[in-house]
């Protein structure tokens, strides 16, 4: 059965990171497509590691003009292959507000046809970001972009973290703010991710599965630091 994985979001909650990973993961189990339709973000963004994904077989489709210095994206037509072609696994990487999330509007009849079970349409929250700092912050965001998108979320998605300043604590707060949130709105909290030392530290102090979902160890691929992000334009 094919897997559809829509990933939704304030900016720099962690997206294109966690559309990476799963990426990599859904690569080892068979073909895999990745689209990368945030509209939003043009700095850091996943065509930037093109080469690494193409490493890893994974088609990847970009905006149009992505990474040119061309400000004004548009869609393109390669999204269909989403739907038309036999994939295992696509992952759509979708801008983080209510604007960004129109992109998928163009596509509701095409995810209506999916089966049940195969479409998860997951809102990936970080709680140290301005747009999702509070319970009430979130289920707004989540609403507005339920309703530009034209998709329920199906889960979410805590990735809270502060980048190279990470500690156990990310978690464990945002642990708290998504159990409030779930607990208001119905949405489960479908998955927790992090680095493995955090992760590991956060599973073991027995916090309610219910609000934790299943948890993913991440690899850190897009670099934030001006430095390494120029270091590593030899990667694309």
């Amino acid at each position: 059965m094919k897997k559809m994985y829509v990933l939704i979001g304030n900016y720099g909650s962690g997206k294109s990171e966690l559309a990476l990973n799963f990426a990599f993961e859904a690569a080892k189990h068979g073909r895999t497509e990745l689209l990368d339709l945030d509209m939003v973000n043009t700095y850091f963004r996943l065509t930037e590691r093109g080469k690494l994904v193409s490493q890893k077989e994974i088609r990847l489709v970009s905006p149009n003009f992505a990474c040119s210095g061309i400000e004004t994206l548009s869609l393109p037509a390669e999204v269909a292959s989403a739907f038309a072609m036999n994939w295992d696994t696509v992952i759509f990487d979708v801008g983080g507000d209510a604007v960004g999330s129109t992109a998928l509007g163009r596509y509701h009849s095409d995810f209506a046809e999916l089966e049940p079970g195969e479409l998860e349409v997951l809102n990936v929250v970080n709680i140290r970001r301005p747009l999702a700092g509070t319970v009430e912050k979130i289920i707004k965001l989540q609403e507005e972009m339920q309703i530009h998108s034209r998709l329920k979320i199906t889960g979410m998605i805590n990735n809270t973290n502060l980048g190279t300043m990470t500690r156990p604590d990310e978690l464990r707060d945002g642990y708290e703010i998504l159990k409030e949130v779930s607990q208001q709105t119905g949405i489960p909290v479908a998955y927790t991710s992090g680095k493995k030392e955090f992760l590991d530290q956060f599973l073991s102090e027995g916090h309610d599965p219910k609000y934790i979902g299943k948890p993913i160890e991440i690899d850190i691929y897009m670099r934030r630091d001006w430095d390494s992000f120029i270091g590593g334009l030899s990667d694309k």
